[in-house]
């Protein structure tokens, strides 16, 4: 079994205790060598305190190794050397259970393979249990009493236009923010701008949110709705049965007038159902993505009433982007989308006679697989420094245990779609790409003949997107952009 053997002391326990680093190695070697234990490596934490774990170096890389499955026993003298915090310990106990790693401590007699090593680990368990329900229902009242204090929680990041600098209880205005809220409120509620096109306006003017990244619709609106910006504090206003709000203690940024201006116009905003299934002209909805911006493409159906008194039907698709002016790619014609959706099945399809255009294509898809790969462990990097930050925050008592464990389970989720979005390109094959072909032909065979509900059936069942573009092939003969769609891939399910 891969033993991962931890030692730490302190300055002042070498001091005063007489701890050795060099003796605690060699009894935990002689142990491991008795219990005929592979030895991984020896991880050495000299002169540090055991108050947190985030500032071990060596403590991180074991970690780190447990993550990566290299070590499958952690080996400590005593369970004050792997940690003094209560909620440390929790965490470094879950994440060995959750790496199927054992777990063992010499002075106390602890070893997770033993019958009494699980019932430490239980009660550890029962305890931490009982820690986070405690103080969970601490946090709660605070918070409780914090807002009808009139203080604002900003739980994770304050409203657009304000700050709360840690230590501080009341929140700040950020002017060059407010200055954005003052804009938005006159725009909407003075001068009758959609809130679509004030996002426009923001993203053409490279004005980034709280998050710094591009505003939108739906961004627009929450400020909009935020009374916060009033001088208010509102609590659960997500739960219209538990929601109140009261005066809170910051400065407001604009005036009750105008905001209930804003509210006004906003609550004559029609609510929108559920979007409703794309009906049979609609067969390519929900699968069309934008090769200029990767964003899905929106459907727009229009009709109109000929001269015989028949009506005529047409299907259009945007993309999503274009609205808030972060893309400039044309609309895509129904007709012209289908004659594309023909054209690249045959050219798969036909592969046997052009064997040279599908080394090709393959070959491309390769690349683009890898480039998909480098991305996606670039972005897992992100989260798992995320979630070592989220930790350090907690430590430090900027975020509470509930607030830590909420923002451990975004991230787990974010995690997880990316390992298997990993998983699923590190798998795919010349095989899978001849799959594609085999589908390709019995589409070719018979796309023709089938109804436009049975088009839809086959999309859900076997295609995952479709990315195409509106080209630009210059000026026509009336003076006219000529353009033709173009599909760069059809992504099968597997």
């Amino acid at each position: 079994m891969e033993t991962g053997i931890y030692v730490r002391v302190s300055t002042e326990e070498q001091a005063k205790e007489g701890y050795s680093v060099r003796g605690q190695e060699q009894k935990l070697k002689d142990y491991a060598r008795i219990k005929d234990w592979t030895l991984y490596d020896v991880y050495i934490d000299e002169g540090i305190s055991g108050k947190n774990i985030t500032e071990r170096p060596e403590m991180n890389r074991l970690v780190e190794d447990i993550k990566k499955g290299k070590v499958k026993n952690v080996l400590i003298f005593k369970i004050d050397r792997l940690t003094r915090s209560t909620s440390d310990l929790i965490y470094l106990i879950d994440l060995f259970s959750e790496h199927n790693c054992t777990f063992n401590s010499l002075m106390e007699s602890i070893d997770t393979q033993t019958a009494s090593g699980r019932m430490f680990l239980k009660i550890i368990g029962i305890f931490a249990e009982f820690e986070r329900e405690n103080i969970s229902e601490r946090i709660i009242l605070g918070r409780e009493r914090k807002v009808k204090e009139g203080y604002t929680l900003c739980s994770h990041t304050a409203s657009y236009g304000y700050e709360r600098p840690n230590g501080e209880k009341i929140q700040t205005i950020i002017e060059h923010e407010a200055i954005i809220v003052r804009e938005i409120f006159d725009l909407y509620a003075n001068k009758g701008i959609s809130m679509t096109q004030i996002a426009r306006r923001l993203n053409l003017r490279e004005i980034p949110t709280k998050h710094n990244v591009k505003w939108s619709s739906n961004g627009v609106k929450n400020v909009l709705a935020n009374n916060n910006y009033i001088g208010e504090v509102r609590h659960h206003f997500q739960d219209e049965e538990r929601a109140y709000t009261v005066q809170g203690q910051h400065e407001a940024i604009i005036t009750n007038e105008i905001f209930e201006k804003a509210q006004k116009r906003l609550s004559k905003i029609p609510r929108i159902s559920p979007r409703k299934t794309p009906n049979e002209e609609n067969y390519y909805s929900g699968f069309l993505i934008c090769a200029k911006c990767g964003y899905k493409m929106n459907t727009h159906n229009s009709y109109s009433k000929l001269k015989d008194g028949s009506i005529s039907f047409s299907t259009n698709y945007d993309c999503s982007n274009m609205a808030v002016g972060e893309c400039d790619a044309s609309s895509v014609s129904g007709k012209k989308l289908e004659k594309a959706f023909c054209e690249y099945i045959e050219n798969i399809a036909d592969f046997e006679n052009k064997n040279a255009l599908h080394v090709h294509e393959l070959e491309q898809t390769k690349q683009e697989q890898q480039q998909q790969i480098s991305e996606y462990e670039k972005k897992l990097s992100h989260f798992e420094a995320k979630e070592r930050e989220a930790l350090d925050f907690y430590v430090k008592n900027t975020l509470s245990i509930t607030e830590y464990r909420q923002a451990k389970t975004m991230i787990d989720d974010d995690k997880q779609i990316i390992i298997e979005e990993l998983e699923r390109l590190r798998l795919e094959t010349e095989e899978v790409t001849d799959n594609k072909i085999e589908i390709a032909q019995s589409v070719k065979e018979n796309w023709s003949n089938l109804s436009k509900p049975e088009k839809r059936m086959f999309l859900m069942q076997f295609v995952e997107k479709i990315v195409l573009e509106n080209q630009k092939l210059g000026i026509g003969e009336r003076g006219r952009q000529k353009r033709k769609v173009k599909i760069y891939d059809i992504v099968f399910k597997q």
